[in-house]
Parts: C-alpha cells; structure tokens; sequence
C-alpha cells in the first residue's frame, strides 16, 4: 500500500510539473508575441517528451524558414542512407599522366582532422611516387572532377552568400574545404594562407566599426574576386569560397613536385574544364591506379557538419546520397530523395520543404512539429549517439542545434530538466525585428530547464 500511494504522488507530481511547464512556456510565448519587435514576427514552437507524447506547441505546423537547423534533417538521413562508417575515396593513378580522382570528399586537405590535413594528403602522393621510383611525370596532371554532376551550388542560394566561406559550393574534388582565408587589418589585406593563382581581388571595403561585416564575391571558375563592406581596426581573419578548388589542389601538388625534385613539365588538366571548353573529361583509368586514400568516416564528419555548421559538408551528403541511390547527383535529385526519406519516417510532406541541405537558403522551410518528429526518430536509432554529440551546447547553457540567417533565428534539440524531465523541442522565428534574436528565444526555452 505504501508503494501505492508512493507511485501515485510521484504521478501527481508529474502532472503537476508538466502542467506548470506547460503554463510557464505558454506565458513565456505570449509574452515574446506581444512584443514590439514581433509585430511583423512568427513563431513556430513544438515540444513533446522523448517518448513523442506532446508538451507544448504554437503554430506547430507552420512552416518557418529553418536556417541551419536544417542540418537535423540531412545530418540523421545521411548516417542511415550511407552509414555512420561510410568513407569517401580519393584516388591517385599514373600512366604517363598523373590522376586524381575523388568521389566528392569533403574533408580533403581539411584542418580539422588529424592525419588528414592537406600536407598529409600531399606528402601521401609524393611517397607513393617515390617508393615506385617515379622520378617525372612525362604528361599531364589531370584533376578528374567528374563524379558529380556540373552544378557547384543550390539554385536557392542568396548571391550575397556564395563568395564567402559557408558558401563554398560542391566539386566532385574538393580542397581545404573549398576555402580560403586573408589576413587583414582594416580594409588592407596582410596576407593569404594559400596561393590563388590567377584570382584578381577588388577591395571596396572600408575600414569601420568593431566588427566584421565584409562581404566577399566569388563565384566557381570566375577570376575576379570582390571584397565589399566593412572591416575593424585590427587583425582578424576573414574567409572566402576558393573559386576552383580541384584547380588550387593541383597547383599545390605541382609545388611540391618541383619542391621535391620530381620534374613535370605537363599542363594542368581539369575534367569540368574541359566542359567549359567543350571538350570530353579524359577518362581515369581504373586499372593504373597507385594509391587510394579514405576520408575520415561519416560520424565524424555530421560531427563537425552540425558542431561548426559547415554548409559544404551538407550539401555534399546530398549529392553523395542522390548518386548512391540514383545514380544522378543534381541538387534536385538530392532534395526530392531527402523530403521521401522523411515522408516514409512519418513526416507529413506539407510540413517540409527542402531547397538545399544545410539551410542556407531562406527558401527552406519546415514546421517545429516536423523537426521534433525527426529528432525523436533520429532517437531511436542505432548511430544516435554520434548524431547527438554533434550538437552544440549554446549560450544558454542547452545542447541545441542553432540557425540563423536574415531575419530567422531557430534551435532544435534534446535537454533534460533539473527535474530528470527528457524534452525534444524545436522553436523557429521569423522577421524579429531586434538584434537579440537568440536571447529572445532563450527567455522562452529557459522554462524547459
């Protein structure tokens, strides 16, 4: 009988906090909606407990611009599509000519990796060379870019953002992350951390203000770069989208050849070059190759994808999914794949609408509601636990995936209350007309706490 009434005030308990929860985000929404900077605003809010059972919501349905809590959703379809273990491939092979061909990997001469950094790559090829006693290279050195289809960048993608950093488009060879970083103090630049050959900067920036607000415009195989905005008065760092990425790789390469004292005399042939130029891709040949070099393993990328936000990585998933599972990697493929691998996981299609994979298009959209029921799916599955440590734990203090673009600020995540409650939520808002856009937020999710 004690046990009874033990089990019966802990569940009263239960309906009581819940109920308190419930009232408490409830005021905590009205309050944020009455506000000035919301009279334009929406708001999209879900939250239901880790077995799916429903919290708490307002306007669950809606479908709000993501920003990258975009990433949830391309992020949990990747580890099941390809496998929390699935690696890209890079492969060298020599005839006359010198190869390289990729099938897209994202972390090629990527920084964040130990064993994986470019001069790893580079060194890797230099001694592969070496140990068959290759001492030229009579031909050519032919970047082979061909795996995926021609388009480097989502149709949806805002103009302003494809010449900076996260917006580096895709290659089926990609290099340092398809990025590039100048040193600068105010408007003059110091110096580059890689040399791009042929690219013409103008720099219309000025120097301004405490904070970086400069724009960069570049776009694949262009030659001119813009730098526009403003700069601070000091030494910082600012990024741009490497134009030709399989183009820099090669010149690295070529570099180290001579650096080395393996003579090579060749040109520098890129495959999507020869598109361009209306020619055939020289064809890799399979049966002459001499090294083959994996990427780190996918869970260590989502890793990174949703820890750091990188967009490149994202919107290679979707490429490298539509081509494993159709053959064709067009974007458009690729989204058409992403939304039915939702829609067969219980996700009403009208609550999604998917332009790219990383959410940086503002014509992204998804409902709370949808990012819960992906969230609480991605729960349940055997890789969750390298999904979950991807997330990061943001400013107030709750491990959450974040999103901001224009006028869009959203999370999604998992936390666990002071009292042992486990939630899974979601909030989206739109056209907040204030600078505080994550602490708007927070003075709501903090009652999940």
């Amino acid at each position: 009988m004690k046990k009874f009434f033990a089990f019966i005030t802990v569940f009263c308990l239960q309906i009581f906090y819940s109920q308190s929860v419930t009232q408490n985000l409830d005021k905590a929404v009205q309050s944020l909606l009455a506000s000035s900077p919301m009279y334009s605003g929406n708001l999209s809010f879900y939250v239901a407990n880790e077995s799916g059972n429903f919290v708490y919501g307002y306007q669950g349905n809606k479908g709000l611009s993501t920003a990258s809590t975009m990433k949830i959703f391309t992020a949990a379809a990747a580890l099941e599509t390809l496998g929390k273990n699935y690696q890209y491939k890079t492969q060298i092979a020599f005839d006359k000519n010198l190869y390289i061909f990729s099938n897209g990997d994202p972390t090629l001469g990527s920084w964040r990796y130990d064993g994986y950094k470019p001069e790893h790559f580079i060194s890797k090829i230099i001694e592969t060379l070496k140990s068959r006693n290759i001492k030229e290279i009579p031909g050519d050195l032919v970047i082979d870019d061909s795996y995926f289809d021609f388009q480097k960048i989502p149709g949806g993608w805002p103009y302003n953002d494809i010449g900076n950093y996260y917006g580096a488009g895709v290659w089926g060879v990609n290099w340092r992350e398809n990025q590039f970083d100048i040193n600068t103090f105010g408007k003059d630049f110091k110096n580059f951390n890689i040399n791009l050959e042929g690219v013409h900067f103008v720099n219309d920036a000025k120097t301004e203000g405490t904070s970086d607000r400069s724009i960069i415009f570049t776009t694949p195989y262009n030659d001119v770069a813009h730098v526009t905005g403003t700069l601070p008065a000091k030494n910082i760092t600012i990024s741009g989208a490497t134009p030709n990425p399989p183009k820099q790789l090669a010149l690295e390469i070529v570099a180290e050849l001579n650096k080395q004292n393996i003579a090579f005399n060749g040109k520098i042939i890129i495959n999507s070059e020869r598109l361009i130029e209306g020619q055939n891709p020289l064809a890799f040949p399979k049966n002459k190759v001499i090294l083959e070099y994996l990427s780190p393993t996918l869970d260590k990328m989502v890793f990174w994808f949703l820890k750091k936000s990188i967009n490149l990585y994202g919107e290679t998933f979707v490429k490298t999914m539509a081509k494993e599972k159709t053959g064709n990697s067009s974007f458009e493929i690729g989204m058409k794949y992403l939304k039915n691998f939702w829609k067969q996981r219980g996700i009403d299609e009208r609550m999604i609408n998917f332009v790219d994979g990383s959410g940086l298009s503002p014509q992204n959209y998804a409902s709370t509601r949808a990012e819960v029921l992906a969230l609480i799916w991605a729960k349940k599955q055997p890789w969750f636990s390298e999904y979950f440590e991807g997330f990061p734990v943001q400013g107030n203090g709750m491990k959450m995936k974040s999103g901001s673009i224009k006028d869009c600020r959203a999370f999604a995540g998992y936390h666990t209350s002071k009292s042992g409650q486990k939630y899974v939520f979601a909030i989206i808002m739109n056209n907040y007309q204030a600078n505080d856009l994550s602490d708007a937020l927070y003075k709501v999710l903090n009652h999940l706490k």
